[in-house]
C-alpha cells in the first residue's frame, strides 16, 4: 500500500478515532485509488489534478466487471476527497485538486422494516432450540429487537455491559468511547440473556479473560458477519422474504416503537442518532403502514 494512504489510516485511527469499519472502508477505497493514480498519472501524489480524478470517477462509472452505485461512488469521491484534505494540512501537496469536486448525487434509499408478525417468528424459531448455540442466537435478536442498536454495536459488546440489575445495556457507540448510551431493554431480551450468559456462553468459551458477549464457535468474538449468516439463516428457514440483514431488525425497532406512540426524540436518544433528521426517516414506514 502507499505509505502515504498508510500515514492518513494511522491519522483516522489515532486522531480522529475512527472505528475499524470506517478505517477499513478508507483502505479499500484509497488503494484502488491509489493503484489507479500511479498506474495512470504519476507516483506523486503533487501531479494529480481535478481531470485526473473526473477520469477516475468515470472510469468507476464505466467498470465492466463490477457495477458500482451511486452511493458507493460518492463514499469512494468521499474519502479521496478526506485524503487530499490530509495531503495539504501535512504540507505533502501545494494545491487541492478536490476543492471543486462535488460529490455525485445520492438517491436516498428508505430504510425498510419487517412486521412484528415477522419478528415473531425469528424470536420463536431462536428460542425453540436448545442448544448453546440456540441461546446464544435467541439473546442476539432479542437484544437487537429490543435495543435498536447497530449491529457493530452488538457485537462490540461485553458482558459486563449488561446490567441485569437494572435492565440496561451499555453501549460504546459508533466511536470508541464516544457517544456512549444506556439502552433499556425488554424483559423477554433479558431473560434471554441471562440464560445464555450464566449457562450457554460458559459452553462456547474456551478463554475465561475473553470479554465478549457474544462468541462464535471457536470461543472468539462473534463477528459483523458471523451475526449477518446467523440471521441469514433462520430468515431462510422461517420463510421471511425479501433481504433481511441486522440493520432491518433496527429499522423494524424504530418503526414499530413509532407506531405505538415513542416520540421521535426518545427513539433518537435510544438509536445514537446525532440529528433528529436521521430519525424522521422512519416516520414513512409507520405512515406507508397506515394506508
Amino acid at each position: 500500500m502507499d505509505a502515504t494512504v498508510s500515514g492518513f489510516l494511522k491519522f483516522l485511527e489515532t486522531e480522529k478515532g475512527y472505528s475499524e469499519n470506517t478505517i477499513a472502508a478508507y483502505r479499500n477505497d484509497l488503494t484502488q485509488f491509489s493503484k489507479y493514480i500511479h498506474a495512470n498519472v504519476s507516483e506523486n501524489w503533487a501531479d494529480v489534478t481535478r481531470a485526473h480524478i473526473d477520469d477516475y470517477i468515470a472510469h468507476l462509472k464505466k467498470n465492466a466487471r463490477r457495477s458500482y452505485s451511486s452511493s458507493t461512488i460518492a463514499r469512494k469521491v468521499a474519502a479521496i476527497k478526506s485524503f487530499f484534505h490530509y495531503l495539504i494540512a501535512d504540507g505533502i501537496v501545494q494545491h487541492d485538486p478536490t476543492v471543486t469536486l462535488d460529490s455525485p448525487k445520492v438517491k436516498k434509499r428508505l430504510p425498510k422494516a419487517i412486521s412484528i408478525e415477522d419478528i415473531n417468528k425469528l424470536l420463536d424459531v431462536t428460542a425453540a432450540g436448545d442448544a448453546p448455540k440456540s441461546h446464544r442466537d435467541h439473546a442476539m435478536l432479542e437484544l437487537l429487537y429490543a435495543s435498536g442498536m447497530r449491529v457493530t454495536e452488538l457485537v462490540s459488546l461485553n458482558v459486563d455491559d449488561v446490567n441485569f440489575d437494572d435492565g440496561t445495556v451499555r453501549v460504546k457507540g459508533k466511536k470508541r468511547g464516544i457517544k456512549e448510551r444506556y439502552i433499556p431493554v425488554t424483559s423477554e431480551a433479558l431473560e434471554a440473556l441471562r440464560t445464555y450468559v450464566e449457562h450457554s456462553r460458559k459452553q462456547l468459551l474456551h478463554n475465561q479473560k475473553e470479554p465478549a458477549l457474544f462468541l462464535n464457535h471457536r470461543g472468539k468474538r462473534l463477528t459483523r458477519q458471523g451475526s449477518w449468516l446467523i440471521i441469514k439463516r433462520y430468515v431462510e428457514e422461517v420463510g421471511i422474504e425479501g433481504n433481511v440483514t441486522p440493520h432491518t431488525l433496527r429499522h423494524s425497532f424504530a418503526a414499530h416503537k413509532l407506531s405505538t406512540g415513542k416520540s421521535l426524540q426518545d427513539i433518537q436518544k435510544l438509536l445514537g442518532h446525532a440529528n433528529i433528521s436521521t430519525t424522521q426517516v422512519y416516520t414513512h414506514l409507520v405512515d406507508d403502514s397506515d394506508e
